[in-house]
Parts: structure tokens; C-alpha cells; sequence
């Protein structure tokens, strides 16, 4: 849920912190998006690839869950209308019916009307009907089903705890509860996966129609049992392999009707993630629950990972506590570039200036003709826009170039 680069040491994110100039800052404005990101760590057992903070789903732990959520949630000043919803994990689908349903009414009373889109990530082995009717009833527009991969296999090479037949199962109930957008997620380049295997799961994928599909590729992260295995030298990285299953992806999902509008996501007509688009154009959002990001109210922080610590810094008035540092026009619009050069529609440059000023833009040209120049980005001029965007080849190397960027607009995140 965003970047974290930096720290500016611990606090609060209060009202009374000292404001940007609003010359600078117009992302704060009414009319502007502002997202609600709720995480819920609570898992079964950790999967081999996930770097996610998630503890064990007791019953003590859920209810002082609920408890810090709500008294989070009244520490955040609410300036204006929530625009889109986000429950992430962790495996939110893990807390019984009426948790959820507590966990909704929490949010519901936060949002200040009906948001634009609603979506609950959920693992296939936690579907019911009782915990759908709950989300529909209070409003979730779109759900995200952890799939990963329909070879037992692979599921098991993972560490996922559900089967091939549990994922049918599970679209099938998700599709039957009639909500507005299903994403499937995929990952790709595991150990053991060839091209052909890979193809065979996009197939499957595509035969059961979702409305969104995101692919990702495995990363390795630390502290996770995959990285351990890749340590020992049990798995190995494969940077071509990878780009061959990017590209074969990318034909395939647009030969089945299928728009990609960001390196790893690909929807049909009005179904792309609206909390992940207003998120990579860098605008607010507020993040509820341990290791929970926000970037809000002039401050991008984190809470920390950790439920107990978590619950103490709620119970002392705190919260972004983690990763803390003031946003400025420079830092906007560096993460601005950087993330929107993974969306297919790449950065309307133009407007961004309009948005932001007082940033350093000269600072960036150095960077944007190295990229055209080299031939892994285009930019294209109308009398509207400015629009720099990366070629084919250029979205294969998005991690890369999003590190060159890193400093592009001056380095010190300071205008």
C-alpha cells in the first residue's frame, strides 16, 4: 500500500502537525480520492513466499483486534468522504461471519457515504456462503481471490493450504453471491513452473471469466522460507525465464479480451482496481491495523507490525508511528513517476506540474531522456499533454527503472 522510503522519526499524525503550504500540497483537496486500506493479519500458516505481517487467529487476538480498529479508526481526522475500500492480509475471509460483520460496521461509520468500490481480498479455503452474504450486505463491490496457481503442485511448493478444487469451489460461490468485479491472482516464475505449465493455468484462469486478473511474479523477500531456499542455492533466479512468461502472459490475457493497464494487472472494460489507481497516482489514503500503511493529512507512516505493539500505540493516541516522513511536492511527484510509468497509460507529466508546482521538475528531464533514449520509454506530446511511458521492453525492466528514479527529483524528498 504505497512506498516507504525514509524516516522522520515517531509520533502522531494529528491536525495540529505543522501543514505544507497548501501551494504546495494539493492532495488534500475535497474533491480528491482518499482510500481506506483495513489490514487484517490474521492466517492459518504462512505461505513460503509471504513477507506480510500475519499472526494466528485466536479468539482473544480477533476481538482486541476489533477493538484497535475502532479506536484507530477515531484518531484519524476524516475530512471527507472515503472514495474506496481495501481489505487486505493476512486472509481477512479467515474471521467468522459476525467478525466481519463488526469489522464492516466499523468502517461503514468512517466513510461518510457509499464509496465507489469496495474489495476484500479472501484465500480460496476461507469461502462460505455465510461470509459472502455478510460482505454483500454491507456493501463490498469487488473480491480478490488468492488462487496463485490450479496445479496441486505448485500450491504445494508454495505452501498454499487449499487444493485446485477448493478454488472452483470458491469462484463459484463468489460469482453465485453476485458482486460487481472478481480478480483472480496468479503468480508466476515458481520453482518447478514451465512455460507450458504456466500457459495451462492462464487458460484455466481465463475459462472461469473473472472481470480482473492479476499476475505476479515471485519475489523473493526476506525472512520468508522461499528466501531461505534461495540462500541455500535449493531454487534459483532465472531473470530470463521470467521475461519470456511476462511476455507470453501479456499476449495471451490480450488475445482473451483481456486490457492490461498495469505491468501485473489486466481487467475487462471498468473493472481495473480503482483503490490500487488512486494509490500509484499518490493520492491519500488512510491504513488501519497493524503494519497498515497510510499517507494522510501531510504524513506518509506505517503502524507497526506487531498486533500487542500495535494495540499499544492505539491505546496511547498514536499511530503512523513506523517509517514517518512529511510529504512534499518532490516526494509526490518522484512516487507519482515511478509508479505511473507501470500503468500502461504511463504519466501525463502535464498534469502533474499542475498538481504540484513547486517541485523540482527540471530535475527529472536528465532521467525521462536517458529512458527515451535508450529506447524503454516514449514520450508523446498533444496540445493537452505531456505523457512519458515505457515501451514493451521497457515494462519488463519496471523494478529497475523504478530504482533509477529513486532521487530523480532531487533525492532529498525536500522541495
Amino acid at each position: 500500500m504505497g512506498e516507504m522510503r525514509g524516516h522522520d522519526g515517531v509520533g502522531t499524525a494529528r491536525p495540529s502537525d505543522p501543514p505544507l503550504s497548501p501551494h504546495n500540497n494539493r492532495s488534500g483537496r475535497a474533491d480528491a480520492p482518499l482510500g481506506l486500506y483495513v489490514h487484517v493479519p490474521f492466517c492459518a500458516s504462512t505461505c513460503d513466499f509471504c513477507a506480510f505481517y500475519q499472526t494466528v487467529p485466536t479468539a482473544g487476538a480477533v476481538t482486541r483486534y476489533l477493538d484497535g480498529i475502532a479506536a484507530e479508526a477515531a484518531l484519524v481526522n476524516w475530512t471527507r468522504p472515503v472514495t474506496t475500500v481495501f481489505w487486505g492480509g493476512g486472509t481477512p475471509g479467515l474471521l467468522a461471519p459476525a467478525d466481519l460483520q463488526r469489522l464492516g460496521e466499523t468502517v461503514r461509520a468512517r466513510l461518510g457515504g457509499e464509496p465507489e468500490e469496495w474489495t476484500v481480498e479472501l484465500a480460496p479455503a476461507s469461502v462460505t456462503v455465510a461470509r459472502l452474504a455478510v460482505l454483500r450486505e454491507l456493501g463490498v463491490t469487488r473480491v480478490s481471490l488468492g488462487a496463485q496457481s490450479f496445479q496441486p503442485a505448485l500450491l504445494d511448493a508454495l505452501g498454499r493450504q487449499h487444493t485446485r478444487e477448493q478454488v472452483l469451489r470458491a469462484y463459484e460461490r463468489v460469482r453465485a453471491a453476485d458482486f460487481t468485479s472478481v480478480n483472480l491472482d496468479l503468480m508466476f516464475a515458481l520453482p518447478g513452473q514451465t512455460e507450458a505449465g504456466w500457459a495451462d493455468d492462464v487458460r484455466a484462469a481465463v475459462a472461469l471469466a473473472p472481470d480482473h486478473l492479476s499476475t505476479y511474479c515471485l519475489t523473493f523477500e526476506e525472512d520468508t522460507k522461499l528466501w531461505v531456499k534461495l540462500s541455500q542455492g535449493r531454487v534459483k533466479l532465472d531473470p530470463e525465464h521470467e521475461a519470456r512468461l511476462y511476455e507470453a502472459t501479456w499476449t495471451q490475457l490480450a488475445a482473451a479480451g483481456y486490457a492490461q493497464y498495469e505491468v501485473s494487472n489486466f481487467a475487462r472494460p471498468g473493472h481495473a482496481c480503482r483503490h490500487n489507481l488512486n494509490t500509484w497516482r499518490m493520492h491519500e489514503w488512510v491504513g488501519l491495523g497493524p503494519s497498515a500503511a497510510s499517507q494522510h493529512a501531510r504524513w506518509r507512516g506505517a503502524n507497526i507490525a506487531d498486533l500487542d505493539k500495535w494495540l499499544a500505540h492505539v491505546d496511547s493516541d498514536e499511530r503512523m508511528t513506523e517509517d514517518r516522513i512529511a510529504l512534499t511536492p518532490a516526494l509526490l511527484s518522484e512516487d507519482a513517476l515511478i509508479f505511473g510509468l507501470r500503468m500502461n497509460a504511463g504519466v501525463n507529466l502535464a498534469a502533474l506540474r499542475a498538481r504540484f508546482p513547486t517541485a523540482p521538475w527540471p530535475a527529472m528531464e536528465p532521467a525521462a531522456a536517458r529512458l527515451t533514449e535508450s529506447g524503454l520509454a516514449e514520450r508523446v506530446y498533444t496540445d493537452a499533454s505531456d505523457t512519458l511511458r515505457l515501451t514493451t521492453r521497457g515494462r519488463l525492466l519496471a523494478d529497475a527503472i523504478g530504482a533509477e528514479l529513486l532521487g530523480a527529483f532531487g533525492g532529498d524528498g525536500n522541495a
